[in-house]
């Protein structure tokens, strides 16, 4: 069986890329925080033939030497998946805090891969759309070619754009390290917009939502009742099931390398949750809002997701399957209670 290591196995999208690699036959070592996550993550596995599923303590992904341990105890790794990514509650400095955990966690792992993966044919990293998007400045469609512009010096002084400045930044030292380096692997980056879609219950909580799937929580439990939904801000999304095939395809596909992927289902509005919501789970009525307003933009820019479809053969689900889903999957954990 092909082994792959997994980074972040506790996360939102890691969970489902992990039950995505399970499925499709392959042993897998997973990174997380804790022995309490990793137990987490083992749970629903407990089936599997020993040695199938493994994890290892990575406590602090941006020191370095983070992964040196992990993959040096793990020869046989032929691909690695990193989906973790830096973790902080409150950042009151951007640099220390975000932008040089990013940008030193994503080539600390490549290094590491560089010096004890030797058969490692391939990585592939969870970048995001905000490595892609120009809020200054929209093009007409946004595609693999498109890059965010933020500065550094940006990203420190407007905290608005930190975060999009260090997926940017980290993304593009990877790039870099690839030309620099020539390493024996190669390189795909996933760049996902706004992902919703199911949580796994055995791990996430209702107070370890990610950012998206909040929303969709606060919509449920009558928070925008009384006063409008929140704006959309990023105009495309994804269902996490469908980001996660992408991470395994991209690794089974051989043409897949040395690109990056805009994983996108296409346009939404919050207004069209709610009214996915309202469709799909009428019982929930009562704690919806009345009619809110739809700020979708006549003018929204376009997007070019054909290199998912073609390349990794992606079909992408609806939005209404995606929320009733998510919705659905909150109950587990008791969203609605």
């Amino acid at each position: 069986m092909v082994k792959c290591l997994l980074t972040g196995g506790s996360g939102f999208i890691a969970s489902h890329v992990l039950a995505c690699l399970i499925r499709r036959g392959y042993t897998v070592v997973t990174t997380v925080r804790s022995n309490v996550k990793g137990s987490k993550v083992l749970l629903p596995y407990e089936s599997l033939p020993a040695g199938t599923l493994s994890f290892s303590v990575v406590d602090d992904i941006s020191q370095e030497g983070a992964f040196n341990k992990t993959i040096e105890e793990n020869p046989d790794i032929e691909y690695v998946i990193h989906t973790a990514s830096p973790f902080h509650n409150n950042i009151s400095d951007p640099i220390k805090d975000l932008l040089n955990p990013a940008v030193n966690g994503t080539r600390g792992i490549l290094e590491a891969i560089k010096l004890y993966g030797k058969l490692v044919k391939r990585v592939v990293i969870t970048s995001s759309f905000a490595a892609i998007v120009n809020t200054g400045s929209h093009p007409f469609i946004y595609d693999e070619k498109s890059w965010n512009p933020v500065t550094w010096e940006e990203a420190i002084n407007d905290h608005s754009l930190t975060y999009r400045g260090s997926k940017t930044f980290a993304e593009r030292e990877a790039w870099k390290f690839l030309e620099l380096e020539q390493p024996d692997y190669d390189l795909v980056v996933m760049n996902p917009p706004l992902v919703y879609g199911p949580v796994m219950p055995h791990i996430h909580a209702l107070e370890s939502l990610n950012t998206s799937n909040q929303r969709v929580r606060d919509i449920v439990q009558g928070k925008c009742v009384e006063g409008a939904i929140p704006p959309t801000g990023t105009f495309l999304w994804t269902d996490v099931r469908d980001l996660a095939l992408a991470h395994v395809r991209a690794i089974e596909v051989p043409e897949a390398g040395n690109s990056r992927y805009l994983i996108t289902a296409g346009h939404y509005s919050n207004r069209q949750i709610v009214e996915a919501i309202r469709k799909t789970h009428p019982d929930l009525l009562p704690s919806l809002p009345i009619n809110p307003v739809d700020d979708f933009p006549p003018d929204v820019y376009g997007y070019d997701n054909s290199k998912a479809r073609d390349i990794l053969g992606i079909k992408f689900r609806t939005l209404e399957e995606s929320i009733s889903d998510t919705v659905e999957s909150f109950k587990q954990i008791g969203v609605l209670n």
